[in-house]
């Protein structure tokens, strides 16, 4: 039965992960910009939304919205407080921009790191679930949440294509990624098209955060871990590719499920490393990148 624990719980940390890289790759492919602050606000929406739903008394459900709105709001400081300041800086020259945007958002990725585990300490939560009980599948016990995790994943992930690909505002974004400059001559904003990739990057990684609390537990010593993990995907799928970035997240999930289940969960996050150290020598692109 091993091989079906390993391919249930593999789908449901791909998932996981396919949600928070496609965040980190819009904002990459919007605006250029790759955001190291990734994991804190990842952590933000974990920690608070396990607050306020534990601690503060207002149930699973209303304090996973509400870590979701965390989230948000992270997202939104980092990018006013944070990148759009560099960005707008005539002090930097503009080839040196997008080095201090990153040496930036790592530092700001620390900080929040720093400060949540002043208010939290670095002790692993985890939320309640936000549906008990558990399905025998073939002999395979898997917890409902499990399930209704990848399933809420995938119906987020949905979503923003029926957006991107239905809606006008979906296709400026679009446009944005594609020709910034075009998109400006046909008479739209280029700072309210990023306000709103900032906006769908704080839902999204709001989101995943909350969703990764409620399944394997989050502490404040896993900024870095998700960082690099959402880092490594975008990577490995080629940078600025939504379509590869889920095959990515698909590839380094199941290798992270099956090395803790065969070798040890200590070197889950190994084997992935290994595949983008390769792919990076071979194609360097990534599997469906561009440039």
């Amino acid at each position: 039965m091993l091989p079906l624990q390993i391919l249930i719980d593999g789908f449901a940390i791909s998932s996981l992960y396919a949600l928070g890289a496609i965040g980190f790759t819009l904002i990459f492919g919007v605006s250029g910009v790759l955001n190291l602050a990734h994991g804190g606000v990842m952590l933000v929406a974990a920690l608070l939304g396990w607050a306020l739903a534990g601690e503060a008394g207002l149930g699973t459900y209303l304090g996973t919205l509400l870590g979701i709105i965390c989230g948000m709001i992270a997202a939104f400081i980092t990018y006013f407080m944070v990148v759009r300041p560099i960005q707008r800086s005539a002090a930097i020259p503009r080839e040196e921009k997008e080095i201090f945007v990153l040496t930036g958002t790592l530092l700001w990725g620390i900080m929040i790191q720093q400060g949540m585990a002043y208010l939290f300490s670095d002790n692993p939560i985890t939320m309640r679930p936000l549906i008990p009980g558990v399905l025998s599948i073939a002999g395979v016990r898997v917890p409902y949440n499990e399930i209704m995790i990848a399933l809420v994943c995938w119906v987020v992930i949905g979503l923003l294509w029926l957006f991107v690909n239905r809606t006008k505002a979906g296709k400026a974004l679009l446009a944005a990624s594609m020709n910034p400059r075009g998109l400006t001559l046909l008479g739209f904003e280029l700072s309210r098209i990023y306000l709103l990739a900032w906006t769908l990057y704080g839902v999204l990684a709001g989101v995943a955060g909350v969703l990764l609390a409620s399944f394997l537990g989050v502490s404040t010593n896993n900024t870095g871990q998700l960082t690099a993990s959402a880092f490594s995907i975008v990577v490995l799928g080629g940078l600025g590719s939504v379509s590869g970035s889920l095959m990515a997240a698909y590839v380094v999930g199941y290798l992270e499920t099956v090395t803790a289940y065969l070798i040890a969960p200590t070197l889950r996050p190994l084997p992935a490393l290994l595949l983008l150290v390769l792919v990076v020598y071979v194609r360097p692109q990534g599997f469906l990148g561009r440039r």
